[in-house]
């Protein structure tokens, strides 16, 4: 019997709510993905504006209904498996461009516009979001910051939560609340941008999102080199002392280089500004190579955007079974040397890349996947070079025998405060987070 169709029914439209049966099989599979096993959703519903969405939340937290919130769905089957979901609420439609200072270097934007409408958009007035995170084309805002999904481009600007300077959200009583503002220099109120940027949703459902914006780079180049350890090490070591500016600095396994037709440790760094610029920084750059015995080639325009291209697919293919993909962290000046040693003990993994000046990364395994103690021991190497692993993408089984987060730090009772005064019902995306947050 519906207990929950009925009562959304006095908020959206019939077209705006579909029971679970009628959810399209692609979303739906995406659904089952982020819900752990026995968990249906009555029904799934698609709010197109924010006083609606607020409506949709109060309904729901008057029947106490649990909810799983997300935008295009293209990450629902990262995190950990939501718990006992009611209601499934898509922020899709909630895609419209707000507002755009340019001369101020803003945009406010809905919370599920997709970042690539929001980069073209931009783009007419020679700007864009320095974000690249994975499933580019299909990513909304929303679903960014929510899983503080950054890309390699942080190296230069930062993270999500460095970029984000103002939010709308709902809260879980349905309420809508606001914090940051749309200007940079906004000091009022509470810092709540930085909170919700990874929360996976268990916070608030946003609904409005506005982010400081920068000018199109003028030109740009990526360089490659390969090696043993110890030459791209020293190369990565003399990058990162040095003055150069590199937009990104990434280092690949040779399981991911061997895709892209080169033999051993990858460095992929690249730079964008001024032309004339450029050709004094790669070439300083090249002069590491060739100190540390190796040579950089060189990627400009298409060949650039073929080659990036190439390794966000190795990332976010989609295998014919299972793939298992992990996000790393590890202490930045040991990046390269952990990467190596991942490589050597896990033959099976085929994509690998770590940002050098942070330390986070990624890892996908696509065949003969590691065994839950296995992953737990290279948790612990994770762990040992001061970092961490979460499992993004992995079998349901294997999120219930292994902590998808497996959080070794002393705030986990301070976050689940947090979420008690945002969510005392825990109704928002329970489950998702780390300690079953």
């Amino acid at each position: 019997m519906s207990q929950f169709i009925p009562v959304l029914q006095s908020v959206v439209n019939g077209e705006q709510l579909a029971a679970w049966e009628q959810v399209e099989p692609p979303l739906r599979a995406q659904l089952k993905e982020a819900l752990a096993p026995g968990s249906v959703p009555e029904c799934v519903v698609q709010p197109n504006t924010p006083a609606q969405l607020a409506a949709v939340v109060k309904q729901l937290y008057q029947e106490k209904g649990r909810s799983l919130s997300f935008g295009s769905g293209s990450k629902l089957h990262w995190g950990g498996l939501a718990q006992g979901v009611q209601v499934g609420i898509s922020t899709a439609q909630l895609n419209q461009l707000i507002d755009h200072a340019a001369g101020d270097l803003t945009v406010t934007a809905q919370a599920g516009m997709r970042l690539a409408d929001l980069q073209a958009h931009l783009a007419q007035q020679n700007q864009f979001l320095p974000l690249n995170p994975s499933y580019g084309d299909a990513a909304t805002l929303g679903g960014i910051i929510a899983t503080a999904d950054s890309g390699s481009l942080r190296h230069r600007y930062g993270g999500v939560r460095d970029l984000l300077i103002g939010i709308t959200f709902v809260r879980a009583d349905g309420e809508i609340a606001k914090a940051g503002g749309r200007v940079v220099k906004n000091v009022a109120g509470y810092d709540l941008m930085k909170l919700f940027t990874g929360s996976w949703g268990t916070l608030g459902i946003l609904s409005e999102v506005t982010f400081r914006v920068y000018p199109l780079p003028e030109a740009s180049k990526t360089l490659v080199l390969s090696g043993g350890l110890e030459a791209i090490a020293r190369v990565t070591q003399a990058l990162l002392a040095s003055a150069l500016t590199p937009t990104a600095v990434e280092l690949v396994a040779a399981p991911t280089m061997q895709q892209l037709g080169q033999d051993g440790l990858g460095l992929v760094v690249q730079f964008q500004g001024l032309a004339v610029a450029l050709d004094a920084q790669t070439a300083q750059l090249r002069q590491f190579g060739q100190a540390a015995g190796i040579t950089a080639t060189v990627h400009t325009d298409a060949a650039e955007a073929t080659l990036w291209k190439r390794l966000a697919e190795q990332w976010e293919a989609i295998a014919p079974s299972p793939a298992l993909t992990c996000k790393i962290g590890v202490w930045p000046n040991q990046a390269a040397a952990t990467l190596a040693k991942i490589t050597a003990l896990y033959p099976s993994l085929t994509y690998g890349a770590i940002h050098a000046g942070s330390g986070l990364g990624q890892l996908r395994f696509d065949a003969d996947l590691p065994s839950a103690s296995s992953l737990l021991d290279l948790r612990r190497l994770c762990e040992a070079q001061g970092g961490f692993l979460s499992l993004l993408a992995a079998p349901t089984d294997l999120k219930q025998q292994l902590d998808p987060w497996g959080y070794p730090g002393n705030a986990l009772e301070l976050m689940r405060g947090i979420k008690q005064q945002f969510d005392p019902d825990a109704l928002l995306s329970p489950g998702r987070f780390v300690g079953g947050i």
